[in-house]
């Protein structure tokens, strides 16, 4: 395991191409981008204002940055680097900017959601959709890049039209049996299409592509409802967290609740593995001595390691506050692993601990709990290894063989705060607030000769 010197960025605007060559990342206006194995910058590009978004074309060839305050939108070529294209959204003003599932086609939200605007870089042509709703997940695209479904309100109903990405015409409009959409999302083979509502109504539905409602979900009625939905990869499950603190799996021929997951404030170490994290502190200068303790690292540097716990786990949680808005209860973090193994899970009001779950036994792995809150936690996208950061200067992996805690060995005082994977699992990309850094992961091999 390597880590690579410290690089200033800003807005944690810092994301691996898609085809794993390149990396990019913004500082205020400027744009680099730097081959991954050397980190050496291949392009420079200078923008008109603050960069506030950064995403690349699926095909790594085109990098769009967005600045919303001027409501332009700038688009980089990595093969023709003179070759430069902008977006002007002029008074109808610029909120969010993301590539279509081509990279071919952009598409722009105006402000208070008044329309998309869909710019094609094949022709140069613009077409405009109409009543967009405000919602956190409202778009999303099949996995093969065939088809958009976009959530729309219209005389206070939710609709959702599906639009087929190579023409941009409407395939299906159909209206939804919600109160306030909150979110959508398609599976993985582009079957079903999952839909749910604000978290004041527990109510899921799944759609076919010609707008059937093939099934609906509902837990339990008179209490907050829906936080997070996620696919596993495979189609065959969709799980649910709830502000319950529980997480339901349904399976894909039913439709029905195959395992229900709660969060007990207390685990038994019988059936669960529960890896905690444990602090070291440095010795203080003894005056008999006359010496500092040789641990090698840091003079004030905290070391951290796990130990496998014994018996009765009680797990610290945080009672939420009733008068305030979005309490911290409730499933936020929802994830599979790529090969369909396992499911992670983290219950707000347990911002320490991590829950890992085996999907095939449908009971629960290993628990990790941490010194301080979970910001991140991702999945290894080619195989069952879990990266977690917490906000501190260390680097958590999980994997089914154990744990480990890696401290970054950065001069300056660099806390992770959100992390991303290599797109082949070579690297993890480490950002805190100012800076990032590279994590580059030994093989297999390489790993057993090290004995990590």
């Amino acid at each position: 395991m390597n880590f690579s010197e410290l690089f200033k960025q800003s807005g944690h605007l810092s994301k691996f191409s898609p085809d794993g060559q390149c990396l990019a990342s913004c500082v205020q206006y400027r744009l680099i981008v730097r081959d991954v194995h050397t980190l050496q910058i291949l392009q420079l590009y200078t923008c008109l204002d603050a960069i506030q978004c950064l995403e690349w074309s699926s095909d790594s060839k085109f990098i769009l940055c967005g600045m919303y305050k001027r409501g332009i939108v700038q688009v980089w070529s990595l093969e023709q680097p003179e070759w430069t294209c902008k977006i002007d959204e002029g008074s109808a003003g610029l909120v969010s900017v993301r590539w279509s599932a081509d990279g071919r086609h952009i598409l722009t939200t105006a402000e208070f959601n008044l329309r998309i605007t869909v710019w094609s870089l094949v022709n140069r042509s613009v077409s405009y959709i109409k009543y967009p709703k405000e919602a956190k997940q409202g778009m999303h695209f099949t996995k093969d890049g065939k088809y958009m479904a976009l959530a729309e309100r219209r005389d206070c109903k939710d609709f959702i039209s599906v639009f087929a990405c190579n023409t941009w015409q409407l395939v299906k409009h159909f209206e939804t049996n919600t109160r306030d959409l909150a979110g959508l999302e398609w599976s993985p083979d582009g079957r079903v299409l999952c839909v749910w509502d604000s978290l004041l109504e527990y109510n899921l539905l799944l759609y076919s592509v010609d707008g059937r409602c093939i099934a609906t979900f509902k837990a339990y009625e008179y209490a907050l409802g829906i936080k997070s939905v996620c696919w596993s990869p495979s189609s065959q499950f969709l799980a649910i967290g709830s502000y319950d603190q529980k997480v339901r799996v349904l399976n894909h021929i039913t439709w029905k609740t195959v395992v229900e997951h709660s969060h007990p404030p207390t685990l038994d170490t019988q059936t669960v593995v529960v890896y905690k994290e444990v602090e070291q502190r440095p010795q203080v200068l003894d005056a008999g001595a006359q010496k500092w303790p040789s641990d090698g690292g840091g003079m004030f540097s905290v070391q951290s390691k796990y130990e496998v716990q014994q018996g009765s786990v009680p797990l610290p949680s945080i009672k939420p506050d009733p008068d305030k808005a979005n309490p911290k209860i409730g499933i936020s973090l929802l994830s599979f692993s790529p090969d369909n193994r396992f499911m992670l899970s983290k219950n707000d009001n347990m911002p320490n601990a991590l829950w890992i779950w085996d999907v095939q036994k449908l009971s629960q792995a290993a628990m990790l709990l941490q010194v301080g809150s979970v910001r991140a936690a991702k999945w290894d996208p080619c195989r069952a290894r879990l990266a977690v950061c917490t906000g501190s200067n260390k680097l958590y992996l999980w994997s089914p063989d154990g744990c480990v805690a890696v401290e970054v060995p950065a001069e300056a005082s660099f806390q992770v705060t959100s992390l991303s994977w290599h797109p082949e699992g070579k690297a993890i990309l480490l950002s805190g607030k100012d800076h990032m850094c590279v994590c580059y992961l030994a093989e297999e091999g390489e790993e057993e000769e090290e004995g990590t």
